[in-house]
């Protein structure tokens, strides 16, 4: 039996992820000849001007402080599949049917004020989401009651098991007794920053900031003492400081990646897969999109087309992953992949073949020029990529070429970062290069949610919230609906997982590329407790919060 499920948009949630997503960075380092102190961690998370001071977790121009210094009830480690840890909240528990969270708190907590932390500020914290949608970056809209000064209880209208993991891990905690004299909470700058965090601010200059170990954390004061955060006029720059020792961590791309260690003693890296490079194409034609690309057999044609291990080692350094079409991460979420798909991968090598029959069975035939064409419509797109993303260039100019043979022209047109988060949102663009970012949890219902339900879309010309490639299929929206009332547990699931992926299979509104290998350098002769691939508690990426601040809980220096 259907249940009607209201959709919410969770707008600022993608994009608080998507300014993660812009940072990269080149360069090595020496950890030998590491000049930092050895109680400070110097990182640099791809700041190219100055610093504003501005440390409001709540803004969309925050600098710093998700998880360092405002924190969550619960971790949720989306880079593996892992019960969430405790933070501010202890123990939570749904009731049957999903409409009532029970949160417990932990006692004796304090802001970094000195004044007690109570369920009084989770309450005015959730009331404040609802109270200002613009900063409601996980849809909240329960109700928060008070049950004791360490329980809340929280209470939806409809079964809302999938909300839990955006409040319950990415809502940071803030103190009601400063909190509820700001004028404009989505917009005010917050300079002088109060929180329950391991970290607090100590020290600020537009060129870098310091945040300084808490000494009255309730898990105690970190090892790690100082975290440094530098602002540089770009990656050359981040290159030449990594490679003189004057960074500790990094997350971006550097030369010779396969050899970090060897090309910089003392150092080290990890890659992880985590965003889906996809090229998006504004595929509904009834929503006003126009083009080629608005043919699913186009799209096909160039899936099928693209040599895959060519564009990892030209354009990734062979660091990115390979990619499901279904679009559940193959190594994280297998248990997630389905067994209706046609291929539970994505293929590596190119098939021309299948790409001209895609063509060839849709009514294509190829013109004088040998690109293919029906109806007077030739195979031919735009496919638009932002300027200096050297890697995305990379892709598509090899990409270009590859699906050439099968027929089909793409034309990369290389545009400023606001010409493409504007086409991208009104979805006035044929094809873009683009990534899928994850959830807050580890589970592909999020991408799902954010990027294929019809609610999340709009007329071109309109911005859209999350779905770019104006997508609507009423079977899809549906299976989307029902997971979201269901609890992670639940056997029922996978059904609609499967009607899911087979429709993302066939319909490919995002074509998929690969899963872009994220990759940090780090100094691992100053600092030990570092994420590993065996022990990978955090997403190892300076950006990515609140796991940059699971980090540095776990680092502890070295000595001299």
């Amino acid at each position: 039996m259907s249940l009607h499920v209201r959709r919410r948009v969770r707008t600022a949630a993608i994009g608080a992820v998507s300014v993660g997503l812009l940072v990269s960075g080149c360069g090595g380092s020496d950890g030998g000849g590491s000049s930092t102190p050895t109680d400070t961690l110097v990182v640099y998370a791809g700041q190219a001007t100055d610093y504003t001071a501005n440390f409001n977790p709540f803004s969309q121009s925050f600098i710093e402080g998700p998880g360092s210094i405002f924190e969550p009830l619960f971790f949720y480690n989306i880079a593996s599949q892992a019960e969430p840890s405790p933070k501010l909240g202890t123990e939570y528990a749904w009731n049957d049917d999903g409409t009532e969270l029970s949160i417990t708190l932990r006692e004796d907590v304090t802001w970094s004020d000195g004044e007690p932390f109570t369920a009084d500020d989770v309450k005015f914290t959730f009331d404040m989401l609802i109270a200002q949608p613009a900063m409601n970056a996980v849809g909240f809209e329960g109700e928060t009651e008070v049950v004791s000064p360490t329980e809340v209880r929280v209470t939806f209208d409809e079964p809302s098991f999938m909300d839990g993991p955006q409040l319950l891990g990415k809502t940071w905690i803030v103190p009601e007794h400063l909190w509820s004299r700001i004028a404009d909470p989505v917009t005010d700058p917050i300079a002088e920053p109060v929180g329950t965090g391991p970290y607090t601010l100590s020290d600020f200059k537009p060129q870098s900031f310091v945040l300084t170990a808490n000494p009255e954390y309730w898990d105690g004061e970190p090892e790690l003492k100082n975290v440094r955060y530098r602002s540089l006029s770009g990656n050359q720059a981040a290159a030449d400081a990594l490679a003189a020792g004057e960074i500790d961590m990094n997350t971006g791309p550097v030369p010779d990646i396969a050899n970090v260690e060897r090309q910089y003693p003392g150092y080290k890296a990890i890659t992880v897969p985590m965003n889906q490079i996809v090229l998006n194409a504004c595929s509904n034609t009834e929503l006003g999109c126009e083009g080629a690309q608005t043919d699913p057999a186009v799209r096909q044609a160039i899936y099928f087309a693209m040599d895959r291990e060519q564009i990892n080692s030209l354009a990734f350094q062979d660091t990115a992953g390979e990619m499901s079409p279904g679009f559940a991460l193959p190594d994280r979420d297998a248990a997630y992949i389905s067994a209706r798909l046609t291929n539970r991968i994505v293929p590596m090598s190119p098939n021309t073949a299948r790409a001209e029959q895609a063509l060839e069975s849709a009514g294509y035939s190829r013109g004088d020029d040998g690109v293919f064409e029906k109806d007077g419509r030739r195979a031919s797109m735009t496919v638009s990529v932002v300027a200096g993303w050297n890697d995305y260039i990379t892709t598509l100019n090899t990409m270009a070429e590859q699906v050439a043979a099968a027929g089909i022209e793409l034309t990369v047109q290389q545009v400023s970062w606001n010409e493409m988060a504007d086409s991208r949102a009104t979805g006035n663009y044929q094809l873009m290069i683009d990534s899928l970012a994850p959830g807050p949890a580890p589970d592909p219902y999020y991408v799902y949610s954010y990027f294929f339900h019809s609610a999340n879309t709009a007329e071109v010309g309109t911005a859209s919230s999350t779905n770019y490639a104006r997508y609507a299929n009423p079977e899809v929206d549906e299976a989307i609906d029902q997971l979201g009332q269901l609890a992670p547990s639940d056997s029922d699931r996978m059904q609609y997982y499967d009607v899911i992926q087979e429709a993302l299979e066939q319909e490919m509104p995002y074509i998929p590329v690969l899963t872009n290998g994220t990759t940090t350098e780090f100094n691992a002769e100053k600092f030990s407790g570092w994420p590993t691939n065996v022990n990978l508690y955090a997403f190892p990426a300076i950006w990515s919060r609140p796991d940059q601040a699971e980090i540095f809980l776990r680092l502890a220096p070295n000595g001299e």
